[in-house]
């Protein structure tokens, strides 16, 4: 046990509760609305517009929403797609052949469809009542009334894994996982994106396709409603945890989870590309992708700064690596910045860096080169052992440095790396998360039985041959410096290194402290204590309740908030570390 007698307090599906507005869930409940409007209308021929984002269960719609409608015209708009091997053609130097890598795309979904096609389906519209349904299905006519169908990226790829859903355009539902979701990353939820933010602002309504049978519809004015109330007061997003190869046990006891999984390696709380948010209409609740609030409220969410630097990107984020009782992550180094930019179409890189939140005796991180080292020969080893199956000698090449509880590593782009057995690591990174070049995997395969990729090559033209031994320990650890102090509070900062743009600072306080904001957002995590409370000086926002090891969000437009002790961490010191760019 990590935590003898403890009870969990960990919110696995925070919300925040949206007053004025109705929610409708279940088809039933959706269908009996959409038959008001229709009536409503008072006109003779009636066009209804069911938007997807590709992952929406078509069949499940159309048995439950549109054939009860009892139309006199259906329209799959998808019959109007491109053919399989002109999609790929298209596609074809984005999804490259690369297992785990593509390049950015900037298509939009308008190309991927045919224009005779579609001028097909745009005559079928004849008088009565037509619905038109599937990706792109405003491309055919918006209609008179017209509803987005949206799932969080989470939700997509486990469809992805259990092989019920392909990627679009592809019928590859047997597909590799890494395959699938590469596609996804790289290419459709870009093109999707696009085309999403375009359309959402003209629908009337916004439905949640998450939970099998379960739909959730509100109004497009609730929908902008719950965005606003998200970007002007802190909140969480919803998280979710993963079994992995090396993962531990650290997550399922401080967390609560159930026991369905062997480990728990990693937890996304604050990934704002795969987190959702919650919405809580009475007792529905709606989850959006965070995405979506990024791209509709980038001022007051990010501040104009970031929002000028990065565009509609959330640049940091926070995830749990657990390998307590667990294994080493893979040995690994993250792309140059020029090298992401002329491989993948990514503008800023995978700079990133471990908190430690607690750790076991022998813990560790693998950090750096050893002094003495040559590249030359470190790759050769590398190599000798991929294609030996021999073991690769470690303690001979990198660092191995000892850490402990709220020790902070650094590691900017280029720099080799791991975290060690042992150890349960927030980290606090830029947001490009897959960009791993995996250089050694302990000779594991993974879940699925499939030697995990790696990317030697793609290592040796990355790793900076400068972050040898004293580099690292002068440069990379334990650089905590104290910035402020009373008898009540102390502020250090902890990172990140000078060559990244993020910039992280430790509070320790037993009273309330206020925090000023310098036009940038705010991700912060309470890594020791039980509770704290986030409030506004001004009573502009509700306060808001902040358990252990909960990543929390505080939007630009907050401008100012206070932190303060609550609950049994009542007049105890408590410590919050706070990510922002510099």
């Amino acid at each position: 046990m990590f935590f003898e007698g403890r009870q969990s307090n960990y919110e696995k599906h925070p919300y925040k509760n949206i007053e004025g507005y109705d929610a409708y869930q279940g088809y039933e409940s959706i269908l009996n609305h959409l038959r008001n409007d229709i009536q409503n209308l008072k006109k003779e021929s009636v066009v209804v517009c069911l938007d997807f984002y590709h992952g929406t269960r078509n069949k499940e719609v159309l048995d439950n929403l549109i054939l009860p409608l009892s139309p006199d015209h259906i329209i799959f708009s998808e019959d109007a797609k491109k053919s399989e091997e002109e999609i790929q053609d298209l596609l074809g130097n984005n999804i490259t052949n690369d297992r785990v890598f593509g390049v950015l795309t900037t298509e939009i979904l308008d190309h991927l469809f045919d224009e005779s096609k579609l001028k097909d389906l745009k005559a079928k519209i004849k008088p009565g009542l037509t619905v038109i349904y599937g990706v792109g299905a405003s491309l055919v006519d918006s209609g008179d009334i017209h509803l987005y169908f949206d799932l969080t990226r989470w939700e997509i790829q486990l469809r992805y894994r259990l092989g019920e859903l392909d990627n679009w355009g592809a019928s590859n539902f047997e597909e590799d996982i890494l395959r699938k979701y590469k596609r996804g990353y790289f290419v459709e939820w870009r093109i999707f994106d696009r085309y999403k933010f375009m359309v959402l602002p003209k629908c009337q309504y916004y439905v949640e396709t998450n939970l099998e049978n379960v739909p959730k519809m509100i109004s497009i004015d609730a929908y902008q409603e719950g965005l606003k109330t998200f970007a002007h007061s802190p909140f969480r997003l919803v998280p979710y945890f993963d079994e992995g190869i090396w993962g531990g046990t650290w997550m399922k006891e401080v967390c609560e989870l159930p026991d369905s999984k062997n480990n728990y390696a990693w937890c996304f709380d604050g990934v704002p590309e795969e987190n959702s948010i919650c919405f809580q209409f009475k007792d529905i609740k709606v989850d959006v992708p965070a995405i979506n609030l990024v791209h509709t409220c980038p001022n007051e969410l990010l501040g104009k700064r970031v929002h000028s630097r990065f565009g509609k990107e959330f640049p940091i984020r926070f995830d749990f690596l657990d390998t307590m009782n667990g294994g080493n992550l893979s040995l690994q180094v993250h792309p140059l910045t020029e090298y992401i930019q002329d491989n993948f179409g990514m503008h800023y890189t995978q700079d990133e860096s471990y908190y430690i939140l607690d750790a076991q005796e022998d813990a560790h991180v693998y950090l750096g080169l050893k002094d003495g080292v040559e590249l030359d020969d470190f790759i050769k080893a590398l190599k000798e052992s991929q294609e030996t199956g021999n073991r690769f000698e470690d303690e001979k090449y990198v660092n191995n440095i000892p850490v402990q509880k709220h020790d902070h590593a650094l590691i900017p782009a280029g720099t080799v790396h791991c975290s060690g057995s042992g150890s349960m690591v927030l980290e606090i990174s830029a947001t490009p998360y897959i960009f791993t070049f995996k250089l050694y995997d302990w000779g594991r395969v993974g879940l699925d039985g499939k030697p995990r990729p790696i990317n030697v090559d793609r290592g040796y033209e990355n790793i900076q041959t400068d972050r040898r031994t004293d580099w690292v320990m002068n440069n990379l650890i334990h650089r905590a410096t104290v910035i402020d102090r009373d008898e009540h509070m102390l502020v250090e900062r902890t990172g990140l290194h000078e060559l990244e743009f993020i910039d992280t600072l430790r509070y320790s306080f037993d009273k309330e402290i206020v925090i000023t904001m310098n036009d940038t957002v705010h991700m912060l995590n309470l890594v020791e204590g039980e509770e704290i409370e986030v409030f506004s000086l001004t009573n502009d926002f509700t306060p808001y309740r902040v358990h252990y090891v909960e990543t929390f969000i505080v939007p630009s437009a907050v401008k100012e908030y206070g932190l303060r002790p609550v609950g049994k961490s009542e007049g105890k010191t408590v410590k919050v570390i706070c990510a922002s760019v510099r």
